[in-house]
């Protein structure tokens, strides 16, 4: 078997009441590993794209006009995320949370935005934020994804979308202008022209800088009653707003619809879309009700409850990346999002990080940043994602090479569908991001040899991430350059985490000084062969047919 990867990784946990013996080593007691959203390994996805698990929703609002290839509804749904769930197949993978695409309902028109028919497949062109999209499930298959996922130690995370409606068609009306704006376009020169202005054109934007009382648009009573629920949607609306205090504005019915889906279904967090086309404070008055709303619904199911973290916030704030730091740049106004509700920001800047830099340059980089001026806070890295026409791996010839840096760096991991299965990023006839979003590969994991062995390599790092905080949220050392080992150790009142990894060694015999971790005697295992090792004067010897190893204190 060809042998792909140059990487040896070496592991101790240590957890509980943490103490070091007179060598200084790290000891460990057992204590149940603590989830860290620093180290969280996100799995995002596609929801029209990912698995069809129910045909009869694939065609509704008679979406049937032929669109260009890849942009019209090909089938993905909610219940197709359970039914993955349930095979375990993240869990396989070493996912803890799972973000998908806008599920609410989407503009029932197609849109020609120079790219061909284009329908809402990918969920982000709302026409009513308290209804989901039959295409995508009911509200019951969502409800049964988060209790199904809390299950298994997974996490959900939505995406919000507050800046915008969805374009306007034939079918779709604009919104009134009380609502949005529909000029002028963005031009992107500075915070204005980056903010109070539509993303592009026919995609109306949601006035949310304003505090003017507004009523609910004409298209929504009218489809409510039609359905029955306008009364509750009202009731609901004035107890929202005589409890917050909030004018009716635009932005407040929004953040009032999105944080109904934390407070009746338990969602763990929200991916925010076009962070810096909205101004900055409506995030943190966003985050101030997702944590009320997370907070009741963790009151009325207190059984239900995971643990005592803090709703997650996420944002794509387009083109920030890790060496800014709690600051994004307009060119004439500095923004720190950081302090506007964020935990975390999506970092656009990891694929050229890890395409020219050395693995010592890359997680040095990384750990310094996230413990000094992120520290606190975290970034959200990538390799591939639904709109990035230039990921780190656009032929997908490095799919090793990728979860090598994406899963072993300092930060939160966020792993795109099919990155883990080599799913094409080219795709024959299609134009613009429709590439980048193709149907997953499942026949390819099922009977493509070569696809098995990049899944199996991106299982066995994604598992071993998922058990050892310290990769991603651990404080990194060099130990060596050649061989190139390091380690990583979290601590956090008492409990500790420590990890010793070597990367580019020879396949075959091997061994390294692992003293600054292990101590003498100390029973380890392979992860990775199997193997079982024992450390002895501070050196664990290894011969395996990988050059790749993952050594655990053996429980």
């Amino acid at each position: 078997m060809k042998k792909y990867l140059l990487i040896l990784l070496f592991v101790v946990v240590a957890a509980c009441n943490s103490e070091k013996n007179d060598d200084g080593l790290v000891l460990t007691t057992n204590i149940e590993k603590p989830f860290i959203w620093e180290n969280a390994t996100i799995y995002f996805l596609l929801t029209d794209r990912f698995y069809n698990a129910d045909t009869l929703n694939d065609v509704n609002f008679n979406r049937t006009k032929k669109t260009e290839k890849l942009r019209g509804f090909e089938g993905g749904d909610i219940k197709g995320i359970t039914k993955k769930i349930e095979e375990g197949y993240f869990t396989k993978l070493g996912i803890n949370a799972i973000w998908f695409t806008p599920i609410v309902e989407q503009i029932h028109g197609a849109v020609d935005e120079g790219t061909g028919a284009t329908f809402g497949y990918h969920g982000y062109w709302t026409k009513d934020w308290t209804a989901l999209d039959p295409s995508f499930g009911t509200k019951e298959d969502l409800k049964k994804l988060v209790e199904i996922a809390h299950k298994n130690g997974i996490r959900i995370l939505l995406d919000g979308v507050i800046n915008h409606t969805g374009p306007v068609t034939k079918k779709d009306h604009v919104w009134p202008n009380d609502w949005v704006r529909t000029e002028p376009q963005c031009d992107y020169q500075n915070y204005k022209s980056t903010v109070t202005c539509t993303l592009v054109k026919n995609l109306p934007d949601v006035k949310t800088e304003s505090d003017e009382n507004v009523e609910i648009p004409s298209q929504l009573t009218e489809q409510w009653k039609l359905e029955g629920r306008y009364e509750q949607e009202m009731k609901e609306l004035e107890v929202f707003f005589a409890r917050t205090g909030y004018p009716r504005a635009p932005r407040f019915y929004i953040i009032k619809w999105l944080t109904d889906y934390i407070k009746e279904f338990g969602i763990d967090g929200y991916r925010a879309d076009t962070v810096k086309h909205t101004e900055e404070f409506v995030w943190d008055e966003f985050k101030t009700e997702c944590e009320y709303a997370f907070q009741q619904w963790k009151e009325n199911n207190p059984n239900k409850v995971l643990d005592t973290n803090n709703f997650y916030l996420v944002g794509e704030v387009y083109n920030y990346g890790i060496s800014d730091g709690q600051f994004f740049d307009f060119g004439d106004k500095k923004v720190n999002y950081f302090k506007n509700g964020f935990n975390s920001l999506i970092n656009f800047e990891f694929k050229w990080n890890a395409a020219q830099n050395s693995y010592e340059e890359l997680f040095s980089k990384y750990s310094s940043i996230l413990n000094s001026k992120l520290k606190g806070f975290g970034v959200l890295n990538y390799v591939s994602s639904h709109d990035d026409g230039a990921p780190f791996d656009k032929d997908r010839i490095k799919p090793f090479e990728s979860a090598t840096k994406l899963l072993l760096c300092p930060g939160t991991s966020q792993v795109y569908y099919g990155d883990e299965s080599a799913r094409p990023l080219i795709i024959e006839g299609a134009s613009g991001d429709a590439n980048l979003r193709s149907t997953m590969n499942w026949d390819e994991i099922a009977i493509n040899e070569k696809t098995k062995l990049i899944l199996s390599h991106w299982q066995k790092l994604g598992n071993f991430r998922n058990n050892h905080p310290a990769i991603g949220a651990g404080i990194h050392k060099m130990i060596s350059l050649q061989p190139y080992i390091f380690q990583r150790i979290y601590t956090s009142k008492n409990y500790t985490d420590a990890v010793v990894i070597g990367l580019d060694l020879n396949e075959g015999e091997k061994e390294l000084n692992v003293s600054s971790i292990f101590k003498n005697g100390a029973v380890l295992i392979d992860a990775y062969s199997g193997t079982e090792v024992l450390v002895k004067n501070g050196i664990v010897k290894l011969d395996t047919v990988f050059s790749i190893v993952l050594l655990e204190l053996k429980k």
